[in-house]
C-alpha cells in the first residue's frame, strides 16, 4: 500500500490537482449524465452523455496539467465571475482605457464613473 501511495505522490508531483472550478465541472458533467438518462429520444441521449463525457475528461485534463500557472488563471477568472454573480448591491464595468474592472453601487441611476488605476472618467447608467 505504501508503493502505491509513493508511486501517487510522485506521479501527482507537479501537477495543478483540483479546485473550485475542477469540482463545478464534474458537478455539471454528472448533472448532464444524471438528465441523459430520462429522454427517450435516441440523439438527445447520445449528445448528453457525450457532453457528460466531454465535462468529465476536461475535468481530468485541468487535474492532471502540469500547466499550474493557466490552470490558476482560469479558476481565478471563474472565481471572479461567481462573486460578480452573487453581488446584487453592486454593478461591475470595465474602464474603457485600460480595461480595469470597476465596481459602482446599483440603483444610483447615471453616474460618472472614475477609473481607480489611470483616472479615466466615462458615464454608465447603474
Amino acid at each position: 500500500m505504501e508503493k502505491l501511495r509513493n508511486f501517487i505522490r510522485h506521479f501527482m508531483a507537479g501537477r495543478y490537482g483540483t479546485d473550485k472550478l475542477n469540482i463545478a465541472i464534474l458537478t455539471a458533467g454528472v448533472v448532464v449524465c444524471l438528465l441523459g438518462m430520462f429522454p427517450l429520444f435516441i440523439p438527445i441521449k447520445l449528445l448528453l452523455s457525450t457532453v457528460s463525457w466531454a465535462l468529465m475528461f476536461w475535468a481530468i485534463f485541468r487535474c492532471l496539467s502540469r500547466n499550474t500557472y493557466k490552470r490558476y488563471q482560469e479558476n481565478r477568472k471563474y472565481l471572479r465571475f461567481m462573486e460578480q454573480l452573487k453581488d446584487r448591491q453592486h454593478r461591475y464595468y470595465t474602464c474603457p482605457r485600460c480595461r480595469q474592472p470597476v465596481r459602482v453601487p446599483r440603483g444610483k441611476g447615471k453616474i460618472a464613473i472614475t477609473c481607480p488605476k489611470c483616472k479615466e472618467k466615462f458615464i454608465k447608467k447603474t
